[in-house]
């Protein structure tokens, strides 16, 4: 054993010997029993550290003991204070003056009445006591639906920003489309709420309703210009909140225009000429995305043709043409592409709704061209450069700005297409609350009736409640890397209990076939609104 000595044989010491010390286990003579006599042993630390870690203990817990038996007389004092205050209304006591009876009267009222608890009972504050009992309920809840969460998959919940419980928080995965979140959260900090969108016309002056030259419609990088006759109702998602290139058409007839003698030319200039991003996984880029540019109109295409023209740009000239002579203007020379005279005399405009109502329309239809359009729209906003590249750059220097915890994020697109993009549900949780103090929260898609969610969660508890972002990237084949993502991120609004904040990334091979992912989808569903559960503040409050 530790101590003893390497000669140790249990025989008695010279000090035992002389009767100082007995040994240890040696017969008591009193009882005829053995004992292990502790006490005459020699203390094995010095006493005087011991006593001054003793008193350093004791000290404050007599203080605090003070604290209380001195507050506690105050609170009786009060409680004193009331029954003379009663004894006196009802006249067993009749102590004041006509002033002070005056006085009474005027403080009639000011007075609370006193709580039958302990100063420091926990009913005075029953609120965050109940917020807290439900959050761990709420954790409890969702709990066995995140053990069927991978490895390579993340999840998490909060209330009103308070984390609740999470699984892989820290892991970086692939987003699929919940980037677009992280996108709109830059674009809010950095376009700013009164953003708007400006496509402009511009031309020589106009004599006796003739320009003599070339008319320019520059763009703005407004996503959402459409014409009326487009069908754009065909659509799966169909947009909404768009912009009118009719309404542009109008106000240049409106300013006098009657013929353009030259061209329609149609500027594109404010972003560069990446119109999809490399890396896109096969099929995607001018499928799922692209081509895309500063000037873009009915989502790139013209009418009478179904899919994208190779040139948004083109296109968009080509269409405006088309309503100018609709409506009787005659352009001599048709319409091209080019970059506008800077010496043209600003004629006609129209602008895009709000940010915010921009965002709706990518966060709710998911809409891959409006997020790409976005981050260039940041990257001229920021540093004067309408590229991916600047963009992306300032998203990530505003998130961390922001409070988004950044690590293990890494931005391909805005759109979420890119499989090298990487977030962690950490970032998203954060994001997503940030969102919630904004009026882009209220754009997103809508369980069981509005966008992506359509046909989610359709005659459940949480249909028409339950609001969020989805993401779905196949990544096929699903045997190799990159793995599949089904996303689903948002907000489950409980009324004055609190909004359950929540994500779910699945990276999983063949995670988007419905019967993978939806049985979580609903199970996680169910858990969310559960809460709250547990006592109420009422329950916890004192009684009145």
């Amino acid at each position: 054993m530790t101590g003893e000595s390497d000669d140790d044989t249990g025989a008695p010491t010279e000090a035992q010997r002389a009767g100082s010390v007995p040994p240890i286990g040696a017969a008591d003579d009193t009882t005829g029993g053995m004992r292990l006599d502790l006490v005459r042993q020699p203390a094995r630390y010095p006493r005087t550290p011991l006593l001054a870690l003793l008193i350093v203990a004791v000290l404050p817990a007599i203080g605090l003991l003070a604290l209380f038996q001195w507050s506690d007389e105050r609170a009786d004092s009060y409680d004193n204070a009331r029954e003379f205050e009663d004894a006196s209304a009802d006249g067993s006591i009749a102590t004041t003056t006509q002033d002070e009876s005056d006085n009474d009267q005027d403080d009639e009222g000011l007075m609370a009445d006193a709580l039958d608890v302990e100063l420091f009972d926990y009913r005075r504050a029953p609120d965050p006591i109940a917020l807290v009992a439900s959050v761990n309920r709420l954790a409890e809840a969702v709990e066995p639906v995140f053990t069927f969460v991978s490895s390579d998959s993340c999840a998490a919940i909060a209330v009103d920003g308070v984390l609740a419980a999470s699984t892989n928080i820290d892991v970086p995965v692939i987003p699929a489309s919940n980037q677009k979140l992280l996108t709109a959260l830059a674009a809010w900090e950095v376009l700013g709420p009164e953003h708007r969108f400006t496509t402009r016309v511009t031309s020589p002056p106009i004599v006796d309703g003739i320009v003599t030259g070339d008319l320019y419609l520059i763009g703005g990088g407004d996503p959402l210009l459409t014409t009326a006759d487009y069908p754009i109702e065909d659509d799966f998602y169909p947009a909404f909140n768009t912009t009118s290139l009719d309404a542009l058409a109008d106000a240049v007839v409106a300013a006098g225009v009657q013929v353009v003698g030259g061209a329609v030319i149609g500027d594109g200039t404010r972003y560069d000429d990446e119109y999809a991003v490399d890396g896109w996984g096969p099929g995607v880029a001018f499928v799922d995305a692209g081509p895309y540019d500063a000037l873009f109109v009915n989502g790139g295409r013209e009418l009478g043709n179904s899919g994208p023209s190779s040139d948004p740009v083109d296109a968009a000239a080509d269409e405006f043409e088309r309503l100018l002579e609709a409506r009787g203007v005659v352009v001599n020379n048709g319409s091209t592409i080019g970059i506008a005279d800077p010496a043209a005399v600003e004629i006609a405009t129209v602008q895009s709704a709000p940010l915010a109502d921009v965002l709706a329309v990518m966060l709710t239809n998911s809409d891959n061209n409006t997020a790409e359009l976005m981050v260039k729209e940041i990257g001229v906003v920021d540093a004067g450069e309408g590229t991916r590249a600047a963009g992306l750059t300032a998203m990530d220097r505003v998130l961390r700005s922001a409070g988004v915890p950044m690590d293990g994020v890494n931005f391909f697109d805005g759109s979420g297409l890119h499989p090298q993009n990487r977030v962690t549900c950490d970032a998203v949780l954060e994001v997503i609350h940030l969102l919630g103090e904004t009026p882009v929260a209220d754009g997103m898609a809508v369980a069981g009736e509005r966008g992506t969610l359509t046909f989610e969660f359709v005659d459940t508890p949480v249909a028409g409640r339950l609001t969020g972002k989805t993401g779905t990237l196949n990544n096929e084949p699903f045997d190799v890397d990159p793995p599949a993502v089904k996303a689903l991120a948002g907000y489950l609004d409980q009324g004055d209990a609190g909004t359950v904040e929540f994500v779910l990334i699945l990276n999983t091979p063949d995670v988007t076939v419905d019967d993978k992912h939806r049985p979580l989808w609903l199970a996680l569903s169910e858990r969310l609104d559960t809460f709250p559960a547990g006592p109420s503040a009422a329950d916890l409050g004192p009684a009145p």
